[in-house]
């Protein structure tokens, strides 16, 4: 037997308990909610292991969650009888923390958002949110199936340590005992208690017990009412119920008690579906993204039910991996209760409620997209991992393409909110392709040279901003609804039936009648260009530089490159402006102002399609020749 021991926090536990106490929380009464879900959470676990285990029941199978206040001393206690914890997981689980996210989290708040963030619970820290209105916070807790000897109780007054010693309990379980600070005695008053679990949790499947005198049925042997635990919450699942009978309020308060997210969802799909398959699906889709949403060991997907009993937590076999950020509930009747991840990944069931739950999201975001201003909520905060759906669900290609929104040259805003449909109603008569862009940032889409023919001619091009936009593109997002994509940036400048006969003829006679100019810049660039070439792409800009139709752009090769890819070496092929006035003065220009001009036009048009130069100080230091000698 261990003798009392007193740790440290972990650095970041102790970072939260600063920012917790500090008032973190901007609506203090949430902690009870964080504190019965990691109750229910325990419970669920237990009735998972006992599965295979009944004795972990100890003689009970009726779980509950239990709590008493006391007003007088300013007490209050939440206790559950679900799985408990040894003394090494009390240590790991409320002395450390594990996710990442967190850590993350609290090292991106400025200082001013730490004054004023609202719920951090999203991080799977709620326990910590019992010191917003707690002095002292003891944990006693016993892991179901072990002896009488084995519990242990954890105690802290959250000043950056705590203390841990062995405790003798008859039952298993975790109970949580809150000495309240003097500015929250109201959460010592029971009415305020049932108000806070009617309102977040009184639709969670455990039932959450209360002691009451004046509505109890055990009477003393005079008829005077005697205290008896009475459940405050309706304790009943609310994914199995009518949809009729649930309120848009039932809703939302049960995605903040599966996700401990204090936003509301956007919007949510609740189904049951009856016949070879019998399953009902509760989908939520979040307001905002989580931080980790790019990690691969992020957390993500459903709480998974077989007829009512919880089998297991963040289960993605259900829906494909774009639709990672969707959260919610499927309870299945046809899968084992011993279904494992593993079983899963096999199961021919499996793919297909897959498939009608994948059907289902991209529904529920067709309907949302007739809310524009919510669905531009949805879209700003998951529209590049919904692209990711182009390259792994063929079967709703098209569908997931429609979904898309795009900043485009039609109104030069700074909003994703242009469909290919709003597009397409746009083109001119005699255009075929849908021609795009893609630039590291909006601005720099914006104003690239290679737009300014479009421009011209009032041709709208789609101004793709996004990392993952080129790969799509090149990839998987070939042509919608008959109409080829195309690359302003890439090949032969290709404007259909609107290209100008005129233009084309001027094109030919400045390329003859200036050879020796090409010539000259050749010579100059040498084995950095594929090719010297005239262009009517240009309207204000000297020159561009654009790559074959294969190549990869800039953007891509960054990212390609960040991951330790090798690359084949490309060279891009330099356009000039043969209308522009510094080509015209670069034609009686024989001294070595030539060369020097010459560089820097390459170098300018790399720097606009968004690439790096090799060398930056000799560019710098050719501008600063040029400005100290007089014009061209």
């Amino acid at each position: 037997m261990y003798k009392k021991k007193f740790l440290s926090f972990q650095t970041e536990v102790k970072q939260l308990l600063h920012l917790m106490i500090n008032s973190l929380y901007s609506n203090r009464e949430i902690f009870i909610r964080e504190l019965i879900s990691n109750a229910v959470d325990a419970c669920d676990k237990l009735h998972y292991n006992a599965l295979n285990n009944d004795a972990l029941y100890e003689g009970d199978q009726n779980l509950f969650i239990e709590i008493e206040v006391n007003n007088k001393n300013n007490i209050l206690v939440i206790r559950d009888n679900g799985i408990g914890m040894t003394k090494e997981e009390v240590i790991s689980n409320l002395g450390t923390i594990a996710k990442s996210g967190t850590a993350d989290f609290l090292a991106k708040l400025s200082e001013q958002q730490k004054k004023d963030a609202k719920l951090i619970g999203q991080f799977g820290v709620g326990f910590y949110s019992a010191f917003i209105v707690s002095s002292e916070v003891t944990v006693r807790t016993r892991l179901a199936g072990t002896k009488f000897k084995n519990g242990t109780q954890w105690y802290s007054k959250g000043e950056g340590e705590f203390s841990i010693e062995p405790l003798m309990l008859n039952k298993h379980g975790t109970e949580i005992i809150l000495k309240l600070k003097n500015n929250a005695k109201e959460f010592s008053e029971e009415y305020k208690i049932k108000e806070i679990i009617k309102k977040y949790s009184d639709h969670i499947n455990i039932p959450v017990k209360m002691i009451t005198v004046q509505n109890s049925k055990i009477k003393d042997k005079y008829g005077k009412n005697l205290p008896t635990w009475l459940s405050v919450n309706e304790a009943n699942a609310l994914w199995k119920k009518n949809k009729n009978e649930i309120s848009d309020d039932e809703y939302k308060n049960f995605y903040k008690h599966i996700t401990n997210d204090y936003m509301e969802p956007l919007t949510w799909s609740h189904n049951k579906v009856e016949g070879n398959l019998e399953y009902t699906s509760l989908l939520y889709l979040p307001s905002r993204a989580p931080i980790d949403i790019y990690q691969k060991e992020g957390i993500r997907g459903l709480k998974l039910y077989v007829q009512r009993i919880f089998i297991m937590d963040n289960i993605d076999q259900f829906l494909p991996i774009y639709l990672r950020f969707i959260k919610g509930v499927i309870d299945s009747n046809d899968l084992s209760i011993n279904v494992s991840r593993e079983i899963l990944q096999k199961n021919p069931q499996v793919e297909k409620i897959k498939s009608a739950l994948t059907k289902r999201v991209l529904d529920m975001f067709n309907k949302l997209a007739k809310d524009e201003k919510n669905y531009q909520k949805f879209f700003d905060q998951f529209g590049s991992i919904l692209k990711e759906g182009l390259s792994e669900d063929y079967v709703n290609h098209a569908n997931i393409a429609s979904l898309l929104r795009f900043y485009t040259t039609y109104n030069d805003k700074h909003i994703q909110n242009q469909t290919l449909d709003n597009y397409i109603s746009r083109m001119k008569e005699g255009q075929h392709k849908i021609y795009y862009v893609v630039s590291d940032s909006f601005k720099s889409a914006c104003n690239s040279p290679h737009i300014e023919i479009f421009r011209k001619k009032g041709i709208e091009v789609l101004l793709l901003v996004d990392r993952i936009d080129e790969w799509v593109m090149m990839n998987h997002l070939t042509e919608f609804k008959n109409k080829k994509f195309s690359d302003i940036s890439k090949g032969d400048l290709d404007l259909g039936n609107i290209e100008d006969d005129k233009e084309k003829k001027n094109l030919i006679e400045h390329t003859k009648s200036k050879e020796n100019l090409i010539s000259r810049i050749k010579k100059v660039l040498g084995d950095r260009v594929a090719d010297v070439r005239f262009t009517h792409r240009l309207v204000d800009s000297p020159a561009c530089i654009v790559i074959s139709e294969k190549d990869m752009g800039f953007q891509m090769r960054r990212i390609m490159e960040a991951a330790n890819q090798i690359l084949p070496n490309t060279k891009p092929i330099f356009e000039i402006n043969p209308q522009h006035l510094i080509i015209i003065k670069l034609e009686k220009n024989i001294d070595q102002k030539f060369n020097d001009l010459i560089e820097v036009l390459f170098n300018q048009a790399i720097l606009a399609k968004g690439g790096t130069l090799e060398d930056p100080v000799n560019y710098i230091k050719r501008i600063n020749n040029l400005l100290l000698n007089d014009s061209i």
